[in-house]
C-alpha cells in the first residue's frame, strides 16, 4: 500500500452518552469523506474522560465490551468500509478500565487495549490498569497496516512504543486527554523517531478540562536519501479548535526506511538492558501512592 489515511477526531463530547454517540457517529461520516482509513477519538470519549469518583456512579458509566454504545460504532464502521478507534470507561473487574476499541473497515474487532500506565496520583487511581501492550494487522482497501495502540500517559514511558516496535507495529493510536505542550509533543517525536514508527495522537480541543488541542502525527522518517541532514517527522499538529485533521501517513516511505536505517531493533543490545525489568523503585522515585 501507498498511503494510510488516519482522520483524528478533535472535538467536545456531548452532555449524554447518547448525544456524544451521535457526535461521534457524525464525526466518522466525515472523516470518510476526506478519504480517511481510519478515524480516532480522543481518550475515554463514551464520558469525555470523566471518571466517577464514586464506586456506584463509576460502574453505572463504564461499559462492557458489547454495549450499543460500541456496537454503534462497530456498525458505522462496516457500513462506511472504514476503521474506527473508539474509546470508552469499560466494564472490568475488580475496576473498570480506560480502553480503546479498534474496528475494522468490515465492523470487526480486531484490537483492544486497556490503558497500561494509569495516572495513579490523580483520578485515574480508581481505575483498573492494563496488562500488556498489543498491536494487530488491520485489512484496509489498499492493503495491510500493522498498529498498536497507547493511551496518553503510556507515552511518558519509553517501553511502551518499544514493545509495540517488536511487536510489528507500523503506526501506533494514541488516544488523549491532556494539555499537548512543548515536552509531551517532544515526547512523541522522540518515541516516533528512536522506533521508526508512526504515532497518530488525538486529543480533546481546548475549552475542554485540561486539554489544549494540538493532535498531531509523526511519521518517524528522519533521514531520507539525497537530504544532507534531518527532516522534520511531524506531519500534522493541530490548531486549539475543535476539528476533524487527517494524517497522511506514507506507508511506502515508512517500510523503505524500516528496512535500511540503524533504529528501533537494528543495533539493539537487549542482554544488557537486565535492570530494566527490576521492579524494585529506588529513591528520589518513590511515590506512596502508587499502586502495584
Amino acid at each position: 500500500m501507498s498511503h494510510f489515511r488516519v482522520a483524528l477526531l478533535q472535538l467536545h463530547p456531548g452532555n449524554t452518552r447518547e448525544e456524544t454517540q451521535k457526535i461521534g457517529l457524525d464525526a466518522c461520516h466525515r472523516a470518510k469523506s476526506l478519504g480517511a482509513d481510519l478515524a480516532l477519538f480522543p481518550e475515554m470519549w463514551s464520558t469525555g474522560y470523566t471518571i466517577p469518583q464514586e464506586e456506584a456512579l463509576l460502574r453505572a458509566s463504564a461499559l462492557p465490551a458489547g454495549h450499543p454504545f460500541l456496537g454503534a460504532f462497530a456498525a458505522c464502521a462496516r457500513e462506511l468500509e472504514m476503521a474506527i478507534g473508539v474509546t470508552c470507561l469499560e466494564q472490568a473487574d475488580p475496576r473498570p478500565k480506560n480502553s480503546l476499541f479498534v474496528y475494522d473497515r468490515h465492523g470487526d474487532l480486531v484490537l483492544q487495549y486497556a490503558k497500561v500506565h494509569t495516572c495513579d496520583f490523580g483520578e485515574e487511581a480508581c481505575l483498573g490498569r492494563g496488562e500488556e501492550f498489543r498491536a494487530a494487522d488491520l485489512d484496509t482497501a489498499a492493503g495491510t497496516v500493522r498498529i498498536g495502540a497507547m493511551i496518553c500517559y503510556d507515552r511518558e514511558f519509553p517501553e511502551s512504543a518499544r514493545v509495540l516496535m517488536l511487536q510489528g507495529a507500523e503506526i501506533v493510536l494514541v488516544p488523549n486527554a491532556c494539555p499537548m505542550e512543548l515536552n509531551r509533543l517532544a515526547q512523541l517525536r522522540a518515541r516516533a523517531y528512536e522506533n521508526m514508527m508512526g504515532l497518530a495522537t488525538c486529543n480533546y480541543p481546548a475549552g475542554h478540562p485540561d486539554c489544549n488541542g494540538h493532535s498531531s502525527a509523526f511519521d518517524g522518517v528522519a533521514y531520507l536519501p539525497g537530504l544532507s541532514g534531518s527532516r522534520d517527522t511531524c506531519i500534522l499538529e493541530a490548531e486549539e479548535k475543535p476539528g476533524i485533521f487527517v494524517a497522511d501517513f506514507d506507508m511506502e516511505m515508512l517500510r523503505d526506511y524500516r528496512r535500511r536505517e540503524v533504529h528501533g531493533n537494528a543495533y539493539r543490545r537487549p542482554e544488557c538492558y537486565h535492570l530494566l525489568l527490576e521492579e524494585k523503585i529506588e529513591p528520589p522515585f518513590v511515590r506512596p501512592d502508587r499502586r502495584p
